[in-house]
């Protein structure tokens, strides 16, 4: 049971840091890789190497915590 509070605390934790990243620097996710589509009426946003890289640090930070 420890394990699984540790492991909420852990996401609280990284959504909190995550969180504050973003409001500092609303620009931030718009990186080149994304696709983004601006047509009158029509405003279209696809982060997909935003996700990729959070995808990636977040399983760095999470194996890294495991151990």
């Amino acid at each position: 049971m420890q394990d699984l509070s540790r492991s909420f605390y852990t996401l609280a934790f990284v959504f909190l840091i995550l969180g504050l990243i973003l409001n500092l620097y609303p620009n931030l996710p718009r990186i080149p890789g994304d696709i983004n589509i601006n047509k009158p009426g029509i405003k279209i946003y696809i982060p997909v190497v935003s996700s990729i890289i959070v995808s990636i640090l977040l399983t760095f930070l999470l194996n890294s915590l495991r151990k």
